[in-house]
């Protein structure tokens, strides 16, 4: 028995790790059709697709997986179309909400939202109820590699950056939306390859709750963010420490 268990336990496991996958690459297979869609079909010249299947490549998505998603994009075969769109809400203490989103199916999409914020306790909101509170920026995380955070720093300052961040690993560079090409460019040209580069959500104000509320709000963002149409989440709620 306890040798089935053991085995029982494995196939768990591995069901969980072949699950997160799967959303992983699906995540990146519509961020490579939309980018395709929406520029030229040759990652050589188009920056967003050329980003969109490195990261597909960072997560082992196999190289058909990447050109049927070009292709699908293109028109050259036939796939879903995908909308980008944004839905706001409020969860439990009033924690503003943001989604990011890329759906085949809206419809599908703000219903399975709405249940979501109503079991927790909160409440989906109108385009723009929770939008003003948040920045949007573009963010390059940057492996260390030896390089001097000094020149680091000037190389992206004099591309538009505005701010550059020592982590364990390395760095991360946040710069204006509108910098984001200068900012790719100079880094390119220096042979700096960022592990990492997209726009991002960040709250201009945070919300404070109890450990009660915030393990409420945690919850429903994982589950919003295990929803296979969500390309992102964020939040104003307030970091707590340990």
């Amino acid at each position: 028995m306890s040798g089935h268990s053991k085995w029982s336990t494995i196939k768990r496991q591995k069901a969980v790790t072949d699950a997160k996958r799967a959303k992983i690459w699906a995540r990146y297979t519509r961020d490579i059709m939309v980018a395709a869609r929406d520029g030229v079909a040759d990652p050589a010249m188009n920056p967003r697709l050329a980003l969109a299947v490195e990261k597909a490549k960072g997560v082992n998505m196999p190289k058909d997986n990447i050109e049927r998603a070009i292709k699908r994009g293109s028109g050259e075969i036939e796939g879903a179309e995908y909308e980008e769109l944004t839905y706001e809400g409020y969860g439990p203490g009033g924690v503003a909400v943001l989604v990011e989103a890329l759906t085949d199916n809206p419809n599908r999409t703000v219903a399975d939202l709405r249940v979501f914020f109503s079991r927790a306790g909160g409440s989906l909101g109108m385009s723009g109820s929770v939008a003003f509170q948040f920045d949007r920026k573009a963010v390059f995380e940057i492996a260390a590699g030896g390089l001097s955070e000094d020149d680091l720093f000037l190389l992206v300052a004099d591309a538009g950056a505005e701010d550059l961040e020592t982590t364990d690993d390395g760095f991360v560079v946040t710069a204006p939306v509108e910098a984001f090409g200068a900012v790719s460019a100079a880094l390119a040209d220096a042979g700096i390859e960022p592990q990492d580069a997209s726009l991002q959500r960040f709250p201009t104000s945070t919300t404070e709750v109890d450990e009660a509320t915030a393990e409420k709000v945690l919850a429903l963002l994982d589950r919003i963010d295990d929803h296979m149409d969500v390309q992102a989440v964020y939040s104003t709620l307030a970091e707590t420490e340990d």
